[in-house]
């Protein structure tokens, strides 16, 4: 699929504000005051503005607010309830810290339960669809909530939980792309599948149904080099997980601190590039592309 810059910047920062807000609400650090604020404007900057980065991505972005509307069907409005009510939950566990100098520990609990929650609906958006067999799996679901605690646990300074939840990012997500890059072929969809002509006999397509782009090209149908993949993903392994892991084991510096972040979120850049780039639409094979993802 098109790896549009608006979904790439709402699913890894948005990720990181939201990661970043489940350890404050759980007291990690337990900080006060402007210290306080310092954390939690960053973790707002970061939830809120990768939450509006999503909305570009809109044909009519006026009409976000429909969302709300259906959320018995829609995880995308589920997941705009949930980001909604978890920020303003947030914002007041936020205040007594800053204001009253007083943690309010239920608060904060549920506030980080919910934090998780609003990124387990932004990853259900994604597996929910059966279109792409490469999401429809559970490694979609605990990669999203993995990189959020990771990430949200390096940006609040908590090594020792994100040095773990890196390491098991890291693992869960070459599992994802191990299993990701056969599912395609084992999910059975070929063209035949794709034009309802199986029974008929041999399906193979004689001319594009089309003799110029439209919308599901440009959308769903990206190719990727295999070199230029393989390459992307060695670039985000070691930014995304080994560089910061490395880092945050030396004795403790601001330096190092500073720069497993970077690094980290550089990484996370390139590990969203590829999770669009790289998930085969089955619309694809409607156009002859067996490997709709690849080239």
């Amino acid at each position: 699929m098109h790896p549009a810059p608006s979904v790439i910047i709402f699913t890894s920062f948005s990720g990181l504000g939201f990661g970043m807000l489940f350890w404050l609400g759980l007291g990690m650090p337990g900080s006060t005051g402007f210290t306080a604020f310092v954390f939690f404007t960053v973790a707002y900057l970061l939830a809120v503005g990768g939450l509006l980065a999503s909305t570009f991505h809109l044909g009519h972005p006026e009409r976000a607010l429909r969302a709300f509307t259906q959320w018995r069907t829609s995880w995308l409005s589920r997941e705009a309830w949930t980001s909604v009510v978890t920020l303003f939950l947030m914002a007041a566990y936020g205040a007594g810290l800053v204001f009253l100098g007083t943690r309010y520990a239920l608060l904060g609990v549920i506030g980080a339960a919910l934090s998780m929650l609003t990124v387990f609906t932004t990853a259900m958006i994604y597996t929910q669809m059966k279109t792409v067999p490469r999401w429809r799996h559970w490694t979609t679901p605990a990669l999203f909530l993995t990189l959020s605690l990771g990430g949200g646990a390096l940006l609040a300074g908590q090594v020792r939980f994100a040095l773990p939840l890196l390491a098991i990012a890291g693992t869960l997500q070459l599992l994802a792309w191990i299993g990701g890059d056969k599912r395609l072929i084992q999910s059975g969809s070929n063209i035949a599948t794709a034009t309802g002509l199986g029974n008929l006999g041999t399906v193979r397509a004689f001319e594009p149904p089309h003799t110029g782009t439209n919308y599901l090209l440009r959308e769903m149908v990206y190719v990727v080099a295999r070199k230029h993949a393989t390459r992307l993903r060695l670039i985000a392994l070691v930014f995304g997980f080994g560089l910061p892991i490395v880092l945050l084991s030396l004795p403790f510096s601001h330096i190092w601190a500073l720069l497993a972040v970077l690094s980290h979120v550089g990484g996370l850049l390139a590990l969203r590039w590829l999770f669009f780039a790289e998930a085969e639409h089955v619309v694809g094979l409607y156009y002859g592309r067996r490997d709709a993802g690849r080239a």
